[in-house]
């Protein structure tokens, strides 16, 4: 093979870099474009707003779990028979949610979603690699991360649009057309890797050696957990023997996943490499930023079309600014990256993104659109700051053989962190809007002159009293609904508290990593 040819020899590693883009683009576009469709999910499906939330936290899960075993079932079976399964799965998943009749199956084929699409994107970072020569390596890997970029911000607007003018199922049903013919070109296009298939040949020789009993534990662990943070406001945390059982089944996962990994030759995830002060550092601060990233990409939507009135389209729209943004951010910090420590601009985004979640606390409910567009813009400003140096710094000290494992943990960290970020916001809007009504409805009473004169002014508007009833009945329930939206809005601003709190909590982290020696040879992981 020459050196100017990739793996994949005479095969144009262009019109492989736009097959795999395009399928991971459409992978990456399912983690946003649901969000602002979640109000239709739970009218069309008869389910509160939380509930609706577990469309979103099922399909991170699926993937963070997935992604553990995606390195050796792509060494076992081969990269390319791989990736065309997980597009198939994710196509026929896509079509079955389009078509889902209640929560409960739309959330099952949301986990087989989740499956494929965690295995899609290390896989498709593993093509790239194969297709190109090293020297235009960096080339194809910028193609692929315009397509990763561009979906977060097309996908809120995307699924606005299609919700308003269609309904919630196109937001799904959008991926089987692209899926099929997705799938078409790749079976068609990339042929098989010889080197590949020998090494598979020398691996199976080996036998098996998947570290079963892992998968098992930890699947169990992230599982369990999820359904803990999922139901929990709803059966009321741990006064509810359900939460109380599935807690234990996840910390029983977890106390025995680890010495298991820890006496294996080959572990599924090296356990130790957490331990560490610098991967273990970046991981936390991965974990993080995935909340923040999806928590305020489901959250702001939601405020906006209950509290503000906006259809999905106008919803999504806020959100795009913000992600242009970012686009343009990579670039930025893609230069800066070569100059300034990764800790001083990971600390300075996590500032940047706290800031947008303080600006927030000015919310009023006269505040427009640009209100919230230019706090999303702030937030896309930031987190940039965050993602491009923190691979730097996670794989800073990683020896080679290392780094697909780096690169796994660190992808789980940014799901499950989503996850876990959006249980917290609607777990704080819940229990705060309960306070806020409380507190608030303290102050309505027969006692307080300010109540009596509001009423007067509302009688006075509503007109002379009608034949079906007294206009001071009608002033009191314009009163009583003033207040549930006031309490509403007091509790959104908590979770903008809550999510401020955790960008705070980066920066000290963020400090405390090391200087990366730039002198040293760059990895690559997949």
């Amino acid at each position: 093979m020459a050196e100017s040819e990739g793996e994949y020899g005479g095969a144009n590693p262009w019109l492989i870099a736009v097959l795999v883009s395009v399928a991971t683009f459409m992978e990456v576009l399912d983690t946003t474009i649901a969000n602002v469709a979640l109000r239709y999910i739970a009218g069309g499906l008869a389910v509160s707003g939380d509930e609706a939330s577990w469309v979103v936290t099922t399909y991170l899960v699926a993937n963070s779990i997935v992604l553990c075993a995606s390195g050796w079932i792509a060494q076992m079976f081969g990269r390319k028979n791989f990736f065309l399964v997980c597009i198939a799965l994710f196509t026929v998943s896509s079509l079955l949610c389009g078509f889902a009749w209640n929560l409960q199956s739309l959330l099952v084929f949301r986990i087989m979603q989740g499956l494929a699409g965690g295995g899609m994107t290390p896989v498709a970072q593993s093509i790239l690699a194969a297709a190109f020569p090293p020297a235009k390596r960096g080339q194809g890997f910028a193609l692929y991360g315009i397509a990763v970029v561009v979906a977060p911000v097309v996908g809120p607007t995307l699924g606005g649009w299609l919700s308003d003018n269609l309904s919630w199922h196109w937001c799904f049903l959008i991926n089987v057309p692209v899926g099929v013919i997705t799938l078409a070109l790749i079976y068609l296009i990339i042929p098989s890797s010889e080197k590949q298939r020998q090494e598979r040949a020398r691996l199976w020789a080996k036998g098996l050696n998947f570290d079963f009993v892992g998968f098992a534990l930890v699947a169990t662990f992230l599982g369990a957990l999820e359904v803990v943070l999922d139901r929990g406001q709803v059966d009321d945390w741990f006064g509810s023997t359900f939460i109380v059982t599935f807690a234990i089944i996840s910390a029983a996962a977890l106390i025995a996943f680890v010495p298991w990994e820890l006496s294996r030759e080959r572990p599924l995830i090296d356990v130790r490499m957490l331990t560490g002060r610098q991967f273990g550092t970046c991981f936390l601060i991965m974990l993080a930023t995935g909340a923040l990233l999806i928590a305020t990409t489901q959250i702001v939507p939601q405020l906006l079309q209950e509290r503000f009135g906006y259809t999905a389209t106008l919803a999504g729209l806020v959100i795009s600014p913000g992600g242009l943004v970012t686009m343009v951010m990579m670039v930025v910090v893609g230069r800066l990256g070569s100059s300034v420590q990764p800790r001083w601009l990971i600390a300075l985004g996590a500032a940047i993104a706290g800031g947008a979640m303080l600006d927030l606390m000015r919310m009023s409910p006269d505040a427009d659109y640009w209100f919230f567009a230019l706090s999303r813009i702030y937030l896309g400003i930031g987190l940039p700051l965050i993602f491009i140096p923190i691979t730097t710094a996670s794989y800073d000290g990683i020896p080679p053989n290392k780094t697909d494992q780096a690169s796994a943990l660190i992808n789980l960290a940014r799901n499950f962190g989503g996850s876990i970020g959006v249980s917290i916001s609607q777990t704080v809007l819940a229990r705060r809007e309960q306070f806020h009504q409380s507190r608030l409805s303290e102050h309505v009473g027969s006692w307080n002159p300010v109540l009596h004169d509001t009423l007067a002014q509302i009688q006075g508007y509503l007109g002379t009293q009608n034949a079906t009833g007294s206009k001071s009945g009608s002033a009191m329930a314009i009163v009583a609904q003033m207040v549930q939206n006031q309490a509403a809005l007091l509790a959104y601003l908590d979770v903008f508290v809550a999510l401020g709190l955790i960008a705070a909590a980066m920066i000290p982290l963020a400090l405390s990593l090391r200087s990366v020696d730039r002198s040293a040879k760059p990895v690559m992981g997949h």
